[in-house]
């Protein structure tokens, strides 16, 4: 999924447009696709309290046709979601900028691993197979494809 894709299907994006599933605004989507985006390049301090065979098992999931399960807690969300923006447009904004932090975080420091709290320690490869799996899910649930 590039760039130009993922611009396009949030183009369709209203601030008005209802999620098929969730809780969540299309604002707050956005934003939390960000999220994502910052904590892949390791800029949270996520501990991991897995043990490697369940780690193991998770990140195989991210080599898998299998979609991400609908309406799961994630139990390092936040319960209230603070918009960062006054705007849509200001969000989608900074998922580009996030998206590109991204590319190039990873172009400059390409043998580097991340912690997700939920996969484990993730490379370049195993974060962009799950950001594909994560932002296709949240198109999905709001009708972007």
């Amino acid at each position: 999924m590039d760039l130009v894709t993922m611009l396009d299907a949030l183009d369709r994006l209203t601030i008005s447009k209802n999620p098929v599933w969730g809780k969540m605004s299309a604002q707050e989507m956005v934003e939390h696709l960000s999220d994502l985006l910052i904590m892949s390049r390791g800029l949270n301090n996520f501990t991991l309290n897995e043990n490697d065979e369940t780690i193991t098992r998770r990140q195989q999931f991210l080599y898998s046709d299998k979609e991400m399960a609908r309406n799961i807690a994630i139990p390092f969300r936040k319960d209230v979601i603070e918009l960062r923006h006054n705007e849509l447009a200001l969000s989608i904004d900074e998922f580009t900028i996030e998206w590109l932090n991204f590319i190039e975080y990873y172009e400059e420091n390409p043998g580097a691993t991340e912690i997700h709290p939920y996969y484990g320690a993730l490379d370049y490869e195993k974060w962009e197979k799950l950001h594909v799996k994560h932002f296709i899910h949240h198109f999905q649930q709001f009708e972007l494809i």
